[in-house]
This record gives structure tokens, sequence and C-alpha cells, in this order.
């Protein structure tokens, strides 16, 4: 068992910790390690469940922004993209440097 649990009571379902908020400000890095390792931690204020604090789901992406947009997906706010991921378009010139420079100074001759 590891040693924060002299600081945490036992919930009536097992592998469950329960914390005040006080405890869980001091001690938040070890009750993170805790739910990183599979451990469930409900968070209590006056002794009322609050928050649960629980491991990643299977197969979640490891980085904070891909889980992002996975959720956003899940959620139905944006649809992935159709194709896959495929150099950018080639940006063709619409006109020759030297046109474009003439029409602005024609432009600019009017004011």
């Amino acid at each position: 068992m590891p040693t924060i649990a002299k600081e945490a009571t036992r919930s009536y379902l097992e592998g469950m910790l329960a914390v005040g908020l006080k405890n869980l400000k001091n001690k938040l890095a070890e009750y993170v390690r805790l739910v990183a390792a599979g451990e469930t931690v409900l968070v209590t204020d006056r002794e009322r469940v609050v928050a649960e604090l629980i491991p990643p789901r299977a197969g979640r992406s490891d980085m904070a922004s891909d889980a992002l947009l996975a959720d956003a997906v899940r959620k139905g706010w944006i649809t992935p993209p159709v194709v896959g991921p495929a150099s950018p378009p080639v940006g063709l010139p619409v006109a020759p440097l030297q046109v474009l420079l003439a029409e602005l100074e024609e432009d600019r001759g009017g004011r």
C-alpha cells in the first residue's frame, strides 16, 4: 500500500481512495502518480464527493493536444479530415510581379 494511504480514507469500493481538498492540494503530485498507476481517487469537500480522478481511458494519446482534438471529434464539435495528410497545394502566381506592381502604382496614382 502506498504511504499516501495514511492521509486518505478508503472508500467502500476497493481500489478507491477518498481525499479531502486540503490534503489533495498539499500532496497533489503524489495523488496524480497514484492515478497514473491505475488508482481512482475521490475528492471530497466536507465528506461530500465533489470530483473523481481517474486514469486515462485506454487508447487515449499521451499528448494533451491530441486528447483535446479527439474529445472534440467525439463530441461532434469538429469533423476529422476526409483525406489523409498531404503536401499543401502549389500556389501558382495570379499574375507576373511587374503587372501587379504596375496595377498597384496605377491605383495609387488616382489618390
